[in-house]
């Protein structure tokens, strides 16, 4: 159940993405196309099998980052759509805490841990509520810091699971590693939804 749920957040984040960045099938394509190679190697355990194979793919991940970012035109964008993005962050939280209780990745990951990720999905909802409501954008002085502190909440738990991995510069979590991203369908957070993620708020901070 857990495995469909993520396949489905996943997909939910690229149609999320298709419509905040104005329908630009051609960025979606590309990270589409991407999570079935990944899906596939993941499905196959090449990542749980030799591990050093995934900062690869995420060093791979980060170029398709910065070059879909180069074709995303502000003009296009949709706010309401890149906030809905970051309101996924609170079902993942959900998914990565199930995953902590099966062992497949340590309790620091989550939001009883050092992650305080399902914060920024929280205030996201909030934000949109308001948005739709009032019919109006909330004002820049707010929604400017606000990215910010995604920013960084985000790349401090994408530092944590760097870390908290079976790899040579593991520093954490020895005794229950991050291994649910190297497998299927898990695999997705950190070459999918993480960038998605990310490319939103520059996107958002970009437009204010």
């Amino acid at each position: 159940m857990l495995q469909v749920t993520f396949i489905l957040l996943t997909f939910i984040t690229l149609f999320l993405f298709y419509r905040a960045t104005g329908k630009n099938m051609h960025v979606v394509k590309l990270f589409f196309l991407w999570q079935i190679v990944i899906g596939f190697l993941a499905f196959l355990g090449v990542f749980k099998n030799k591990p050093m194979l995934f900062p690869l793919a995420i060093l791979a991940t980060i170029l398709l980052t910065i070059y879909c970012l180069k074709k995303i035109s502000i003009d296009k964008l949709n706010t309401n759509y890149l906030l809905g993005i970051h309101i996924i962050r609170i079902p993942v939280e959900l998914c990565l805490y199930q995953l902590f209780l099966a062992g497949l990745i340590p309790e620091i990951m989550t939001f009883t841990g050092w992650n305080f990720d399902i914060l920024i999905g929280i205030t996201a909802a909030v934000i949109l509520i308001y948005q739709l409501v009032k019919k109006k954008n909330l004002a820049r002085k707010i929604l400017l810091p606000w990215n910010f502190i995604g920013l960084l909440f985000l790349s401090s738990i994408v530092i944590i699971a760097i870390l908290s991995s079976p790899l040579p510069i593991q520093q954490f979590a020895f005794d229950q590693p991050n291994i649910a991203l190297l497998e299927f369908p898990y695999c997705f957070l950190p070459t999918c939804i993480v960038p998605i993620v990310f490319i939103s708020h520059i996107l958002l901070i970009r437009k204010l």
